[in-house]
């Protein structure tokens, strides 16, 4: 997985890095202040995610989907 910045213009996509052709892309805007709550449970589970990162130890991204749908 990789991630790309990047605005929209006239309708569309311009991203500030290259991505292979026919990649397939998930796009989150931002609203507002862009800031979100998340309970104690969350904000553990993602500091933990963090430290993992840190580490170069991932997860899929189906994997992690999965359980933040389960926690919903």
């Amino acid at each position: 997985m990789r991630i790309a910045s990047g605005k929209v213009v006239d309708g569309r996509i311009e991203l500030d890095a290259e991505l292979p052709e026919g990649a397939t892309v998930t796009v989150l805007a931002l609203e507002g202040d862009g800031t979100f709550e998340a309970d104690a449970e969350t904000e553990n589970m993602l500091l933990e995610a963090i430290a993992q990162a840190d580490q170069r130890q991932t997860t899929p991204m189906a994997d992690l989907l999965s359980e933040l749908r389960k926690r919903e």
